[in-house]
């Protein structure tokens, strides 16, 4: 019922935010588009639209997972299978002016860490579900290089207005292609006697850093413990 009601104020908001933005007026029009009080509406979006900005993100990026599941990708090179996913979760994108509204939102210091994480989790789920494996500080720099390519492939997507967003996909590969690059720079790095030598001190204190699990602990102090039934 909660999720049912989140997606429908969701859906109603979509008509609002390209000329109120994400902000309470269109979290109070959208209640009233689906004949609920301001107050329902506040209990399944807490922090009011920056919430439902939240959420429409989300939804870009289930809409990406499934369109990743159902292509081919087996049959590409490792690079353009990484720009299918950012073109794919561009695609999700019903109306430009709800993602510049949504960086507007972001870009406000309260909310920037929420655009973060957000960019951060596009970037964590197009690897996952490439089947990245890696546990260590290459699973931190994937997601942060990841990040930066899809930040500014999206503020050049934005301004795009070539015939079926070639300009953009084109863009798109030119920053793939330097990622790869660099990829390929780190492995001659490590190949070379000199430089493995030279940098082997930082790379045995980055060996020490290691990804997060996925497994959620419970030996942690503070969680309640699960009964059966799940009560």
């Amino acid at each position: 019922m909660e999720n049912d009601l989140k997606a429908r104020l969701l859906d109603a908001a979509l008509a609002h935010v390209p000329f109120d933005g994400w902000c309470d007026a269109t979290l109070a029009a959208s209640a009233q588009d689906v004949g609920v009080t301001l107050s329902e509406a506040r209990a399944v979006y807490p922090r009011g639209a920056v919430d439902m900005a939240r959420a429409y993100h989300l939804r870009g990026d289930a809409q990406m997972l499934e369109q990743m599941a159902a292509a081919d990708l087996g049959a590409m090179r490792y690079s353009q299978r990484v720009a299918a996913g950012v073109r794919f979760r561009l695609e999700a994108v019903q109306d430009k002016e709800l993602v510049r509204r949504g960086m507007a939102l972001f870009s406000l210091p309260q909310y920037a860490a929420d655009g973060t994480q957000l960019v951060w989790g596009t970037a964590d789920k197009i690897w996952t579900a490439l089947g990245d494996t890696s546990d260590d500080f290459n699973w931190y720099s994937k997601r942060a290089i990841l990040s930066g390519v899809y930040g500014s492939t999206v503020l050049f997507w934005l301004g795009d207005t070539s015939e079926g967003h070639s300009a953009t996909w084109a863009f798109l590969d030119r920053r793939i292609e330097d990622v790869m690059r660099f990829e390929k720079m780190k492995a001659q790095a490590r190949e070379n006697p000199f430089l493995s030598k030279l940098m082997s001190v930082p790379n045995a204190v980055l060996s020490q850093i290691k990804a997060p699990s996925r497994t959620p602990r419970d030996d942690l102090p503070g969680r309640w413990p699960t009964r059966p039934g799940g009560r």
